[in-house]
């Protein structure tokens, strides 16, 4: 590639990323500038801003990559991401923002009036974005070692460092305008490249990607191997090229049988056209068939499929309620009907962004199969431009998804890093600004430590894995929060507990290579699928058993999470977490907010018999 290119790209990313920060400096003063941008952000703006750290590294190259590794089944991942905010539109935005609060720990303490609870779910959201910030460091790893060759703590490193910076200075007034700008940048650099990589470059016909037959090289095609791995080669092949093969240098032309093969970090292979693609020891190349079905395959094998899928749909759907990044902005809005509308705003910028996923993935099966060789289709989006087309348009086109990946990581690790910040400032350190920018660069400074260790892992399964832990524990908790009465502190603190603690447990024996096979290796990697029932039936079955527990001004808090501003009883409400009071408008003649019960009707009338909040 054109290795300047790139980099202007790159640079110009970071360089604006930082001057829209370091610009909400002059504006950002209070708690609010810094947490929630001082609830007045306009619905179209605050949706891009969302989209904006929703559409993560996963997003941006997980999703294509682990669609070419492992099938269209994968395709799952981009339906259960869009779903998910049809769920939030429905279940928790708009009364989510009418609470007003700054944090998720902020609800939990005023729904159900325990400070225990509150610390509990701070030390939730830390997990959570900590988990989701380890994959957007992971892409920033591959992008600059796939691009320029660099290594790979170096990406790793320098990104941490750009958003911790620009988190510290600006807050979230600053990052609101950075999120809005790079999601459009996103959307351009997936939608051009792949219009003209469909239409205008020549490839070969589509219908190729789903021969019975694994893929093959459509041309020569030389491969560089980044880091040592061991191939398999089904079929004896003619390469060459330079480097270390088999413990010995490669110099001119080599046979490679059959079978197993050591290629050293650093060679570079050629390989003729016609060649089937080899595959990373221990992995398979999929064939037509494989590829095409609509089923998760976990490490490229089909195992026990449907109950993967149903994990991974469990996962997403519930999941977008529990990221503590998205649920911040919705209290950035200025009341619950632009928090609605900011909703539907974002469910269609979110579906439009993934339609375009999965072309990359059928156009890289027939472009770059050497991706499989080397385990990298991860960085399918940044390596198809230049496969596919030659000469300065490649460049170019390279450089463009270059771009959209500095802008995938760079965005969602500003906001997962501002929930950070603002959980340990707000909820442990209880203190204002100056300990908001400490909290970020502490923060930073330890989940970079932590991006240096998951090169190994796919990005869109670690993000999966944050999804799921997100969906064991806060989804239950404001799913119930907002729509169950009964809900007690105790039962939330169960359910957070088991379901998240479960969930954490089974990915953590994931990562350290527990259960490869049968239903472990189900129960392990996609835990959705158990846990949150678990969470939810825990919440259900403690809380039943404390009804001494309910809050007694229940109602209250109730019919201010479900009434819209404009139709509550006069009066200041005040704000959960002690964030400060917030007006509510007043309205004569509505029912007041109180938690007493209606006197009995008249005998020999029967009092309709009401569903809601019980």
């Amino acid at each position: 590639m054109n290795e300047p290119l790139a980099a202007v790209a790159v640079l110009a990313v970071a360089v604006v990323t930082a001057i829209l920060g370091v610009r909400g400096l002059r504006v950002a003063r209070t708690p609010a500038d810094f947490l929630v941008a001082a609830r007045q952000v306009p619905p179209l703006l605050n949706a891009s801003a969302i989209s904006g750290e929703y559409l993560s590294a996963a997003s941006f190259l997980g999703i294509a990559g682990l669609a070419m590794f492992e099938g269209l089944g994968a395709l799952w991942y981009a339906v259960g991401y869009a779903a998910g905010y049809l769920v939030l539109l429905v279940v928790v935005a708009a009364p989510l923002r009418r609470f007003g609060a700054y944090t998720i720990p902020d609800f939990a303490e005023g729904r159900l009036d325990s400070p225990r609870l509150r610390r509990y779910a701070t030390v939730v959201v830390i997990l959570i974005s900590g988990f989701y910030l380890l994959p957007q460091l992971r892409g920033a790893g591959l992008t600059l070692q796939d691009i320029f060759g660099a290594p790979y703590w170096l990406g790793v490193t320098v990104v941490g460092t750009v958003v911790t910076l620009a988190i510290a200075s600006g807050g979230m007034r600053g990052i609101t305008i950075v999120q809005a700008f790079l999601f459009w940048l996103k959307l351009a650099a997936l939608a051009i490249p792949a219009l003209l990589l469909l239409t205008v470059i020549r490839h070969p016909p589509l219908h190729d990607a789903v021969r019975p037959a694994p893929p093959v090289f459509a041309r020569t095609t030389s491969v560089r191997f980044p880091t040592t791995e061991t191939i398999m080669v089904t079929t004896p092949v003619t390469v060459t090229g330079s480097g270390t093969v088999d413990s010995t240098s490669l110099h001119g032309a080599r046979l490679l049988g059959a079978g197993a093969h050591r290629i050293a970090a650093g060679a570079e292979l050629t390989f003729p056209a016609g060649t089937p693609a080899p595959a990373v020891a221990g992995n398979t190349t999929p064939t037509g068939t494989q590829w095409m079905s609509p089923l998760i395959r976990l490490n490229g094998r089909l195992i026990h499929p449907l109950a993967a899928t149903y994990g991974v749909i469990i996962a997403t759907f519930l999941g977008a309620l529990g990221l503590p990044h998205i649920l911040v902005r919705f209290y950035t809005n200025p009341d619950g009907q632009a928090a609605r509308r900011t909703t539907a705003i974002v469910v269609l910028l979110v579906s439009c962004f993934y339609l375009l996923p999965g072309l990359f993935a059928l156009l890289g099966r027939l472009n770059a199969p050497g991706l499989y060789a080397t385990g990298q289709t991860d960085g399918v989006v940044l390596v198809l431009p230049r496969a596919q087309a030659s000469g300065l348009a490649g460049d170019l086109l390279g450089a463009v998804t270059t771009a959209g990946a500095v802008a995938a990581f760079l965005s969602t690790s500003s906001g997962l890093l501002i929930a950070m910040a603002g959980a340990i400032s707000h909820d442990i350190l209880r203190r204002g600004s100056r300990a908001f920018r400490l909290a970020a660069c502490g923060s930073g400074i330890a989940v970079t430590i932590g991006g240096l260790g998951v090169g190994s892992f796919s990005i869109n399964v670690l993000v999966g894995w944050a999804f799921a832990i997100a969906a064991s524990s806060f989804g239950p908790l404001l799913i119930l929060g907002i729509w169950w009465r009964r809900l007690t502190g105790p039962g939330a603190l169960a359910g957070l507990l088991l379901g998240g603690g479960t969930a954490t447990a089974a990915i953590i024996s994931a990562m350290a290579g527990l259960g490869r096979t049968g239903w472990p290796a189900v129960l392990l990697a996609v835990p959705a699928v158990w846990t949150v029932p678990t969470a939810f039936l825990a919440m259900v079955v403690v809380s039943r058993l404390t009804p001494r527990a309910i809050p007694r001004d229940v109602t209250a808090k109730l019919l201010a999470l479900h009434l819209p501003e404009g139709v509550r009883g006069p009066g200041r409400r005040p704000t959960p977490g002690g964030a400060g009071p917030e007006t509510v408008p007043a309205r004569a003649s509505v029912v007041p907010l109180t938690p007493e019960r209606p006197s009995s009707p008249p005998e020999g009338r029967r009092r309709p018999r009401t569903t809601l909040f019980r």
